[in-house]
């Protein structure tokens, strides 16, 4: 069995999405308290402290997070199935900066690939925009996909699908949109992945994406992750 891990590492003040807080962690307490140990200049941490919202890092929204309509759908509510998951990956590491994804490239992606959509999968979509701008001023300019790609998506009962920027479709011209489509036909998003280049040409595998189990919450981080067996 290989497994391929797909999730941002979280770290003090990591870039987030512009609208989000910031991450802050910080030393809650240290083994140099507990043990009574005062004759020492270190400070070893035995417990953190973490502020940040439910959508850091490589995380999954939950259905309420898509509308208002849809308030009682909260990620504690999903059904651990949408997050334990049949998956493929589709190519499109030639995409540009803020670049739309169609359904049409989607459909011709998984022809390239001999791969078939099926019910209850999850689905990512590799544009390799963690390796090439993470950390730089073009990481919020991912590419994204449309309205109707989004539509296409969800008229095949898909779980899910994934992408390794900080939006699904692009910021001001489809994310809005693919966000309320995927609150209208029931099914979610993860982003913030990476390595999807690893999984590439390799056929089907096993997607886990667990979320924490948040009372009422709108998302939650996860440690995501394909399996080969």
């Amino acid at each position: 069995m290989e497994i391929i891990d797909l999730s941002q590492e979280i770290y003090h003040e990591m870039p987030v999405f512009s609208v989000l807080p910031p991450v802050s962690i910080k030393v809650h307490a240290t083994h140099e308290e507990w043990e009574n140990i005062t004759n020492t200049n270190t400070k070893t941490p035995s417990v953190y402290k973490l502020e940040m919202s439910e959508h850091t890092g490589t995380h999954v929204d939950a259905i309420n997070h898509m509308g208002i309509e849809h308030k009682e759908l909260s990620i504690d509510k999903m059904p651990l199935t949408n997050f334990y998951t049949s998956a493929i990956c589709l190519d499109f590491t030639h995409k540009n900066l803020e670049e739309l994804i169609t359904a049409k490239e989607l459909e011709s992606a998984c022809k390239k690939a001999n791969l078939t959509i099926r019910q209850g999968d999850t689905v990512l979509i590799c544009t390799d925009h963690y390796e090439k701008t993470f950390g730089t001023e073009n990481w919020p300019k991912g590419p994204g996909i449309t309205a109707e790609a989004a539509y296409w998506l969800g008229n095949k009962k898909i779980a899910a699908f994934g992408v390794e920027t900080m939006n699904p479709g692009v910021k001001g011209v489809s994310n809005k949109q693919v966000h309320k489509i995927c609150g209208e036909l029931g099914f979610t998003h993860y982003e913030n992945l990476i390595n999807l280049k690893k999984l590439l040409h390799r056929g089907r595998f096993r997607f886990i994406g667990l979320p924490l189990k948040i009372r009422g919450g709108t998302g939650s981080p996860v440690r995501a992750v394909a399996i080969f067996e």
